[in-house]
């Protein structure tokens, strides 16, 4: 028995969803519309259904952008991607890894709906301008001029420098050492001058309302973090949105998710997810793909 194109393709789907909303929970209601739209469809007219498939999640998660750009505004605090724990080969595919990290999603979170669907179905996916204007409802003229846009503002906000694997491994255990044992002079050996920590309580969990920069006041505010509570604070590094990041865990219950950024070996941007809504998908490795 043929295995149902939905099923087959259900990685790069979730993907292509997760991508564009930063949530893993509306993702999934994103892709249980599309299997109901799906199941509802006579197969014999469609020719390719990978990219039928593709246009349906796209013009979805559309839909649910909109309207979860209305509700963030509202959000309590700043607002971070879901963190999800993936399993080293989404590192091994450095595109991949890269379009699915936390700084990324949040940069893609300050382009419109259109711009950021154009932007992930072209840079990552890298599908036809035509596909692209069919599922997002322009004409493939006016897309490619939204492809160029999107690509520029990201280009001006994402992290210039690369790093290997090992590097960025050595950094974020370094880091995550010095955060267990409270060590202020080595968070401050171990982040950039302009560090910038950026944290996502949500309301339901403690953390800073606004970004916080500067070496000595982010040091002083993560030196901070296994002091004010009772019970024993683990770190464990982890595979984090296809790069090594750090969970944290309160008496055994997990408590943050950490993502770093690090330029020439400092940590230039710490990301904090302290949501507890926002910390469901760390113990099973989701499953990513392009």
């Amino acid at each position: 028995m043929t295995e149902d194109p939905f099923v087959a393709h259900r990685s790069l789907l979730f993907t292509v969803a997760y991508e564009m909303l930063g949530s893993a929970a509306d993702a999934e209601d994103v892709l249980q519309e599309s299997w109901l739209r799906w199941a509802g469809v006579d197969r014999s007219r469609v020719g390719d259904a990978r990219a039928y498939l593709v246009r349906t999640v796209t013009r979805q998660a559309l839909n649910r952008l909109r309207t979860l750009a209305r509700s963030r505004e509202d959000y309590v605090g700043e607002w971070l991607p879901d963190p999800l724990l993936t399993s080293p080969d989404v590192a091994e595919d450095m595109e991949l890894a890269e379009s699915v990290s936390i700084a990324m999603l949040t940069v893609l979170e300050t382009l419109r709906p259109t711009e950021r669907a154009v932007f992930v179905l072209r840079e990552v996916f890298e599908l036809p301008y035509d596909e692209i204007a069919e599922a997002v409802g322009k004409p493939a003229a006016t897309v490619r001029q939204i492809a160029r846009r999107a690509r520029e503002h990201v280009a001006a906000r994402q992290p210039r420098v690369k790093v290997s694997r090992s590097e960025q491994r050595a950094v974020v255990e370094r880091f995550l050492l010095a955060l267990r044992t409270g060590q202020l002079r080595e968070l401050v050996e171990v982040m950039a001058p302009d560090v910038v920590l950026i944290a996502d309580g949500g309301g339901l969990a403690a953390a800073a309302l606004a970004p916080i920069h500067g070496v000595d006041l982010v040091a002083n505010v993560l030196a901070r973090t296994n002091q004010v509570h009772v019970a024993p604070l683990t770190t464990t590094p982890v595979w984090l949105n296809g790069a090594s990041g750090g969970r944290i865990e309160i008496d055994g219950e997990p408590a943050t998710a950490v993502s770093l950024v690090v330029e020439e070996g400092r940590i230039t941007r710490v990301y904090l997810v302290r949501n507890p809504l926002k910390l469901t998908r760390l113990d099973e490795p989701v499953e990513l793909a392009r």
